[in-house]
């Protein structure tokens, strides 16, 4: 789960089983679904993107989520979204170069959006947990 990029031949050398055997239990598990692939993480600080946001979407009807949804996907910012219960309909998680280029994506982009009627923005200062779910 931490390096998706190691060897084969390393994993089976490590657990002491054939590289075949390996290789057979990772097609089982992206066949179960359980592995959805492998991915290379870019930082987006080396990008200069270096504002992550959280925006709390209100919309004025639950009938215009699908294309409000539709909207926030063409916005290359907007990196996570989710249909949620409580406050917000939606809750979205922006990568932007300051707090700038935040200000015109949410003033500009989503604010414009059909049915949206506001947006709650959360800046994040740091982040101490990145992590995926044990097994």
């Amino acid at each position: 789960m931490n390096n998706a990029r190691v060897p084969i031949l390393s994993i089976a050398k490590e657990v002491g089983i054939s590289g075949a055997a390996i290789h057979q239990r990772l097609k089982k598990l992206e066949k179960s679904g359980l592995l959805k692939g492998s991915k290379f993480i870019i930082d987006p600080k080396v990008l200069g993107y270096k504002t992550l946001a959280f925006v709390g979407i209100f919309l004025d009807s639950a009938s215009t989520y699908k294309e409000a949804i539709k909207r926030l996907v063409d916005i290359n910012e907007v990196i996570e979204s989710h249909y949620t219960t409580g406050n917000y309909a939606i809750f979205v998680k922006l990568q932007c170069k300051d707090n700038e280029h935040l200000m015109q994506v949410l003033n500009k982009q989503i604010q414009r959006i059909k049915g949206v009627s506001r947006t709650e923005t959360f800046i994040s200062l740091d982040q101490h947990i990145d992590r995926q779910i044990s097994i």
